[in-house]
């Protein structure tokens, strides 16, 4: 899929792609390790999942990932999404999620997403039209090997947000 979109102070336009990769997806791990910070964890749904890379058409520079898994009966979860640094906060992840709930729509009913309870990421899957779900209590601390720390706060739980796909 092709947008195109604003990405550099010098207001140069480029056209973006959204492409989904079957294969080798391991190779894109150093951007995943931004939004799920232990490889291990990653290996749990990487190969299960559908893995999607937004690139600069231009200069094929890598610029988002997100991995969805079919959870069954019409349900999906996005369970990784990812904005190269120097590309947050530019509508990029908007861009994705919504190409993901265009790409799922006609297969899936709901889609869910995990996360941390930070305000930033909260309430950029809100603004995306996700809608609290329930909590998954002591979740990052059972899993993960390390303390995980986001706007200065360990997290505990994992808050789970819900988007109906179909009308």
């Amino acid at each position: 899929m092709k947008l195109t979109r604003e990405l550099d102070k010098d207001k140069r336009t480029t056209e973006l792609n959204i492409r989904h990769i079957p294969t080798d997806k391991k190779q894109y791990l150093s951007l995943l390790l931004l939004a799920d910070e232990q490889e291990s964890m990653i290996d749990r749904y990487l190969e299960r999942g559908e893995l999607y890379v937004m690139l600069d058409e231009q200069t094929q520079e890598l610029l988002a990932v997100a991995v969805v898994t079919m959870e069954g009966e019409g349900v999906c979860e996005l369970k990784n999404l990812a904005v190269s640094p120097s590309y947050q906060r530019k509508g990029l992840g908007r861009q994705m999620v919504e190409y993901l709930f265009d790409r799922y729509k006609d297969s899936c009913h709901t889609m869910f997403v995990g996360t941390g309870d930070s305000q930033q990421t909260v309430g950029f899957y809100r603004s995306c039209g996700f809608t609290y779900s329930h909590t998954i209590p002591d979740f990052f601390t059972r899993h993960y090997d390390h303390p995980i720390v986001e706007e200065g706060k360990v997290l505990r739980d994992m808050i789970c947000f819900r988007k109906e796909l179909k009308g």
